[in-house]
């Protein structure tokens, strides 16, 4: 099965590191979706129902933490809700992340060792979902 992700991120570039790096550490998941703000992330995680997604918390419009509450309210019931990566430069989100039941918190500027042990936890997070374990 491929895993799908969605990318959340007002910052091109950031945007571009993170899927390259994440193509380079975890060749097997599809990238469906490269948002610039938390309201296209709602859209587009609502339309597309990715397995993973990775939010910035500071973003305009709506941040990383507002996008994940608003999908929780949002989401259909009888499809699995996405595991959850906050990507941000701000540390003093950590707590709030948590508490919206994030699979993990990664700080910017991104660490390919720090990356590569959240994709070890998703992956663990996933097969126990689908009981692939």
């Amino acid at each position: 099965m491929t895993i799908r992700a969605l990318i959340a991120e007002d910052e091109p570039i950031l945007a571009a590191t993170l899927a390259a790096t994440l193509g380079k550490l975890w060749p097997g998941l599809a990238i469906v979706a490269i948002s610039p703000n938390g309201i296209d992330a709602v859209a587009q995680a609502l339309a597309l129902r990715p397995d993973v997604l990775f939010l910035d918390i500071k973003m305009p419009g709506q941040s990383g933490l507002e996008a994940a509450e608003e999908l929780a309210e949002k989401w259909d019931a009888a499809v699995p809700f996405p595991e959850v990566v906050f990507v941000t430069a701000y540390d003093e989100y950590a707590l709030a992340a948590f508490e919206q039941a994030a699979a993990d918190y990664v700080l910017k500027p991104v660490n390919e060792a720090r990356l590569g042990k959240t994709i070890e936890r998703l992956r663990q997070r996933l097969a126990n979902r689908s009981g692939d374990n």
